[in-house]
């Protein structure tokens, strides 16, 4: 009977803890306890799973291929332990992990060959040829201008294999903004597509005065100079080359370089380090897939999220990519269902492609399960699901340059990520205030900088320290300027400056508020106005052009007599909507 006296009162308890919880304003938090634990849980699994496999690389034999860089080594594992698994499709094209070895020995044989390295007597560990001009020093930056394609990909592995830093020039660029890329990285060769080379012409003599080395990636050239270096690396071997000749002295040095969008100007050299390619190696772990998916990817491998978070992030768990050069809404949901794709890579504008697209039977039955990616705007967020769940959405946050990243892996339409203690415990930022009439940081009365409240936008900043650092760009320290905050809580501490505002709700999600640059999106793509300024400015029709906010308004002054636009001038203008007459 007292049993039955306590009961009402033990069935009352919950609700009344769950009022206190709510009336304390602990409980908004509280709830997404069980997530952030499983996300933590994650998260250590994945940075013992990269220790174990970087502790297994120092110990190896540094004549082996498994002593290299993390690429190289992770390669060779790969080929090692699951030789047939189809790593790369591409069209018709398929490519297991052993034929991805090979192909990226011969193109490390190849810049081998070019750097005046002689494998010596029965290919074993080599050495530098006494005497011989070697045209690229070992450590030389080569610069890759090529689509998306298998042949980027045993390039790059083969420049990484052979102790060289590829440099993922974006596609587009021509004229000065190429020059600058190529001047600022400081390249010494050139790999570019053949079906670039028209394009290309007007700048190959100035190339040429740079001293570069120019190879065509494809035998459709019969230009002077330009060599085929695919045929090159066909005629090499597809023994592994030692691992010494790619091994860094720390995992600090720079390995590779990825140019930004040019948000502040000209395209700028991100430094991307050994210990960066280590760390995206567990980004597909941290999202949740695993060996056996099969990822799509369409997004351009120049860019960080295409080469560094997919490709490099596929290699991490040794999976399968679905490679397309470009992507194609209307063929999307056929691929999926040939290839049996099982995650989808996005960025937004993709997804709000897909959802604006008539209904059609391949978008039923698929076996999409997860997609990953950044720049999925909300309502585009609920259209996408109701029309092509069930799956679920990881939003991301993250800079090519950056020292942080955030994870929505609660799937709450919207937000970027969490700020939950514990991933702030792994993953340190904070968000502060900052005045965008001045530009700068709002500090207090002794000059720190002060955090924002629940539902205020802020400045997303992370600390630099050793498992978290920032490289900078390729060039003179002032490229950093700006980047760096100093005294931000305590007496120099130092955190990077993101460049971004963001919002913290009561519940701990992230929302993208703003850029603080005088940018616009374009297909994806930050854009700088300063750009669109000096391209429109250097017209002879256009006398004088201002900046005005995030738009760029001209103010033309027409010569009396006719004048005409050239086609790509006026592509260019009608896509920008700034030109009157030719756009409503």
């Amino acid at each position: 009977m007292a049993g039955l006296l306590l009961l009402p009162p033990l069935l009352l308890l919950p609700p009344l803890l769950l009022l206190l919880l709510r009336t304390l304003h602990i409980w908004p938090r509280l709830r997404w306890l069980a997530a952030d634990l499983a996300f933590a849980v994650r998260v250590l699994r994945c940075n013992r799973a990269l220790r174990a496999r970087a502790l297994a690389a120092a110990a190896a034999d540094p004549r082996g291929p498994e002593g290299g860089c993390s690429l190289a080594w992770r390669l060779a594992q790969l080929a090692r332990q699951r030789p047939a698994h189809v790593f790369l499709i591409h069209g018709a094209r398929r490519f297991s992990y052993a034929e991805a070895e090979r192909q990226s020995n011969r193109a490390a044989r190849a810049f081998l060959r070019a750097r005046g390295w002689d494998a010596g007597p029965g290919g074993g560990a080599g050495n530098e040829r006494a005497g011989a001009a070697a045209p690229l020093a070992p450590g030389a930056t080569v610069a890759l201008l090529l689509p998306a394609c298998p042949e980027f990909l045993w390039l790059w592995f083969g420049l990484a294999k052979a102790g060289l830093r590829a440099a993922f020039v974006p596609a587009a660029l021509r004229r000065g903004p190429l020059l600058h890329c190529l001047r600022s990285c400081g390249a010494r060769a050139l790999v570019l597509a053949p079906e670039l080379l028209e394009s290309l012409e007007p700048d190959l003599p100035a190339l040429r005065a740079m001293g570069l080395h120019l190879w065509a990636a494809g035998p459709e050239t019969r230009l002077a100079g330009i060599s085929d270096v695919l045929a090159e690396a066909s005629a090499e071997a597809d023994e592994p080359v030692p691992g010494y000749l790619s091994a860094p002295q720390s995992v600090m040095d720079t390995c590779l370089y990825i140019f930004t969008s040019g948000t502040t100007g000209l395209p700028k050299a991100a430094r991307i380090s050994h210990l960066k390619i280590l760390q995206c190696q567990g980004f597909y772990q941290l999202c949740g897939a695993h060996q056996e998916d099969v990822i799509y990817l369409a997004l351009p491998l120049y860019h960080m999220s295409g080469s560094l978070l997919g490709i490099v992030g596929c290699l991490g768990i040794g999976a399968t990519v679905v490679l397309k050069s470009k992507f194609s809404a209307g063929q999307f949901w056929d691929d999926c269902q040939q290839h049996g794709v099982t995650v989808f890579q996005y960025i937004g504008e993709l997804c709000r492609y897909l959802v604006n697209q008539p209904p059609s039977q391949a978008e039923r039955g698929h076996k999409v399960r997860l997609v990953v990616g950044s720049g999925l705007r909300p309502d585009t967020w609920e259209r996408f699901v109701r029309r092509f769940g069930p799956l679920q959405v990881l939003e991301t946050y993250g800079l090519t340059e950056g020292n942080v990243a955030t994870f929505n892996y609660t799937g709450q339409p919207g937000a970027v990520g969490r700020a939950s203690w514990l991933y702030k415990h792994v993953f340190p930022f904070s968000l502060i205030r900052y005045d965008v009439t001045t530009g700068e940081p709002v500090r207090d009365t002794q000059g720190h900088c002060v955090a924002t409240s629940p539902g205020e936008p802020g400045l997303l900043v992370a600390p630099v320290s050793q498992q978290s650092p920032f490289l900078g760009y390729a060039g003179g320290p002032e490229l950093d300027r700006g980047k760096l905050l100093k005294d931000v809580f305590r007496p120099g501490d130092v955190f990077f400056n993101t460049g971004d505002l963001l919002v913290c709700d009561d519940q701990g999600f992230l929302r993208f508020h703003d850029r603080t640059g005088d940018t616009f999106r374009w297909k994806g793509e930050n854009v700088a106005t300063t750009e669109v300024a000096e391209a429109l400015e250097s017209l002879d029709f256009v006398q004088e052009g201002t900046k005005v906010g995030l738009a760029w308004r001209p103010w033309f002054c027409v010569p009396p007599t006719p004048w005409t636009l050239s086609s790509s001038t006026a592509t260019f203008l009608r896509t920008c909507r700034l030109t009157p007459g030719l756009d409503s």
